[in-house]
């Protein structure tokens, strides 16, 4: 089975953008409420909170999903293998469970930061290796670059945001995707067909967004720093929306809510 939808890890604790002691207390309190899977980035800062928090859990290392992601700064042959093992050294760990290209490259040529991936798993550094960010002919080429399966494409994925294309797409290449910006950074709230649809269910407008994101078949990320909604963001294994509600939900998606544009982020690409 995939290591991200082993049913620990399809919930995954996103960290950006906490630093310091919010993210380690915000770290702290994922790990009580049952968190497993972790996600950090180089780009993020806060490799050596997280590392320092997850040990500070006590939890096994064998319990853990950890995943970081490398910068495109980074992707040059001299530097790329020392920055993971940076990573590894701010994360307490000597390997990651899951490490990911953060963004494809400025310049569109997605073969050597693969080829520089699939040393660092040849290494060790890395169980598991992914990709993010990526369009659908990227997941195409990048299957025939490395040798080891990529185990996901983290991507923009919510109710706002039709990824329908991409997502096929995925499926049909077989690599899964997983999501970020779960919640579109707090602007599905702004629809209160989330707080409807949640109601007979016992349950929230955003644990109704997250539910609706797992069974289009993509693994969450979230994060939070308030302790009641890291719990609520946990809490989405007990009710299945309706093919009705999912349908509602999904009419949605014509938003076209896109948090992550070129305007944003330089090494974005153009999007399917």
């Amino acid at each position: 089975m995939n290591i991200y939808f082993q049913k620990t890890h399809q919930r995954a604790f996103g960290t950006f953008p906490l630093e310091g002691d919010v993210a380690r207390n915000a770290i702290l309190a994922a790990a009580e409420v049952g968190y497993r899977a972790f996600d950090t980035a180089q780009m993020y800062g806060n490799e050596a909170e997280t590392g320092e928090a997850l040990k500070a859990t006590g939890i096994a290392r064998d319990d853990l999903c950890i995943t970081t992601k490398v910068h495109p700064d980074n992707f040059g042959a001299d530097k790329f293998i020392a920055s993971v093992e940076q990573s590894l050294r701010d994360l307490r760990v000597d390997h990651v469970d899951v490490l990911l290209l953060h963004w494809p490259p400025a310049d569109g040529d997605i073969a050597p930061s693969l080829r520089l991936l699939q040393q660092a798993y040849d290494r060790g550094l890395a169980r598991n290796i992914g990709v993010s960010n990526y369009t659908i002919q990227m997941m195409k080429d990048a299957t025939s670059i490395v040798d080891a399966p990529i185990v996901t494409n983290q991507v923009e994925f919510h109710p706002l945001l039709n990824q329908d294309k991409l997502l096929a797409g995925a499926n049909e290449i077989g690599i899964p995707l997983s999501s970020y910006s779960s919640v579109a950074r707090g602007e599905v709230f702004k629809h209160p067909e989330f707080g409807e649809i949640g109601k007979p269910y016992g349950k929230s407008a955003g644990q109704v967004v997250l539910r609706w994101i797992l069974q289009k078949g993509v693994s969450v990320n979230t994060m939070s720093t308030n302790p009641a909604n890291i719990a609520a963001n946990f809490d989405i294994m007990d009710f299945t929306l309706s093919s009705v509600d999912m349908a509602r939900i999904e009419a949605l998606t014509h938003t076209g809510y896109r948090i992550v544009t070129e305007d944003l982020v330089p090494w974005a690409p153009k999007w399917d």
